[in-house]
């Protein structure tokens, strides 16, 4: 039965863990299957203290991806530094379009609607500040100057690969399962090719 009274440095410990189940869950099940119920469960904790965390799941989940960020920018170093340059990006990509796979949380379409439509104008800058960084440096680990302009367009040309994998075929029904495979293989080597031009 969970716990009534809880010390304010339980309760911290008690928000990590919801963090780090919720992130879990989500690497493993994907954020439609992850419920609030199977977190505040294995927390062991009640569901009205749950919401005293996070008021909704989607708070918990846009909290799962700032954290996951730190990861991203030491798995990007990491292939780059064991691997040669071109083959290191390709590789980071391509790993980020199967996030599942390496613990990396890829939101669908549907899931970024969801989300972003209960996000607060306050909660959206500050995800908007720390998506900018997010890529600022993934472009220095790639040896590459983050300008504003390069930051943007990184953005966009990144999330467009990883949110296409994702939405073929159930979002996006026109386009070919058979040759989804190879429409991401060709735009990550299209993708590298603009970066390593950044880099000259």
């Amino acid at each position: 039965m969970p716990k009534i009274s809880y010390t304010e440095e339980e309760k911290t410990k008690v928000h990590q863990s919801l963090i780090d189940i919720g992130y879990d869950l989500i690497s493993r099940q994907g954020i439609q299957h992850t419920t609030v119920e199977q977190i505040y469960k294995r927390a062991g904790i009640s569901k009205t203290f749950f919401y005293s965390f996070f008021p909704t799941k989607e708070d918990l989940i846009v909290e799962i991806l700032y954290i996951q960020q730190p990861k991203i920018i030491q798995f990007a170093q990491t292939l780059i530094k064991e691997h040669p340059w071109r083959q290191g990006v390709e590789l980071f990509l391509y790993q980020c379009c199967y996030g599942a796979k390496y613990g990396i949380t890829i939101l669908t379409i549907e899931e970024q609607q969801m989300i972003f439509r209960r996000l607060t104008k306050e909660s959206y800058i500050r995800f908007r500040n720390k998506q900018k960084h997010l890529f600022a440096n993934l472009l220095i680990c790639f040896g590459i100057e983050p300008t504003e302009e390069r930051v943007s367009l990184f953005i966009n040309l990144c999330l467009s690969i990883l949110v296409l994998n994702q939405a073929i075929p159930s979002s996006l029904p026109l386009l070919i399962p058979e040759a989804a495979e190879q429409t991401i293989v060709l735009q990550i080597q299209a993708l590298t090719d603009w970066l390593d031009t950044l880099r000259k």
